[in-house]
């Protein structure tokens, strides 16, 4: 023990001169922040000055405004100031995207191709991606004065693609939801489904994204009319509502239910406003269906 005793004590003094020049090296170091600190605030002495003298006109004029007026201008600039800035917010998240969607050989991509450019396509176009472009609507083309283009979105209708319509409904300002008149009947049961499946998701109902029921190919003297269509999908909407509520809460996939309870259901009834209308993308009959797009992505 009095060996190691006296090995730590020959370590001690080996390393106090160590210590020693370790003490002066952080005494040099504050000493030189402390005369860097002094030279900066000599420098910035004259800004100080210059400051202030700039300052003090609009201080002796604050000083003899009554502190009642002083406190109201204060208050009606910072209304102003978050009422522009609730402004620009509400315009930069306005939404210019209209979803065209509905079962396969309904019209939409030819609907599309309408108001993008006027062109029919001979009503030939099938489409397994989306067609999606931003611009103005080919009706509008020749208008003078300021116009909005309008992101349209043309979804395929194959029920292995209706997942795709997740990607866009977010941000969408409207709906329209294309049915063929003609063939409405054979396929009534899965256009109701399909349409169910929409006006059911969150994205739509929270939103209340308005929607649409473009009853195309009107012009065919086989089409049925939209008062015979709207109360077929009615009456099947209503079957649907029924068959899925007997089914158990964890198999529901649906995110909100529709209609009134204990009532029959009814279009006039879900939380977000659907309308239809007749229309016919090949003879460029779609006069409602521009005016449903302007009414939600106005200029």
């Amino acid at each position: 023990m009095e060996q190691w005793k006296e090995q730590l004590e020959q370590l001690k003094i080996q390393f106090e001169p160590w210590k020693n020049q370790a003490n002066d090296q952080l005494e040099q170091l504050k000493n030189q922040a402390n005369d860097q600190l002094e030279q900066l605030k000599i420098q910035l002495e004259p800004w100080k000055n210059q400051v202030e003298q700039q300052l003090q006109p609009a201080i002796e004029y604050l000083n003899q405004i009554p502190p009642v007026q002083l406190y109201a201008a204060i208050a009606v600039l910072i209304i102003s100031t978050l009422f522009l800035f609730s402004i620009r917010l509400f315009k930069r998240t306005k939404s210019n995207t209209i979803v065209l969607t509905g079962l396969s050989g309904s019209g939409k991509t030819v609907l599309y191709y309408v108001l993008r450019d006027g062109s029919s396509h001979q009503g030939t176009v099938t489409s397994m991606e989306p067609n999606e472009g931003t611009f103005a609507l080919n009706s509008e083309s020749n208008k003078k004065g300021k116009i909005k283009p309008v992101h349209l979105v043309d979804v395929p209708g194959h029920s292995r693609l209706w997942p795709k319509l997740d990607d866009f409904l977010p941000q969408a300002a409207g709906i329209v939801f294309v049915v063929d008149a003609v063939e409405f009947l054979p396929n009534c049961s899965s256009v109701s489904e399909y349409l169910y499946d929409i006006l059911t998701k969150a994205s739509v109902v929270k939103k209340k994204i308005p929607v649409l029921i473009c009853c195309n190919k009107s012009d065919k003297v086989t089409a049925h009319t939209k008062e015979f269509i709207r109360k077929q999908l009615e009456k099947e909407i209503e079957k649907l509502r029924a068959s899925r509520s007997a089914i158990s809460a964890a198999d529901i996939s649906n995110d909100f239910t529709l209609g009134v309870p204990g009532q029959v259901f009814a279009f006039s009834q879900c939380r977000n406003v659907v309308t239809i209308v007749e229309a016919s993308g090949l003879k460029g009959e779609i006069a409602q269906v521009e005016q449903f797009i302007r009414e939600h992505v106005k200029p």
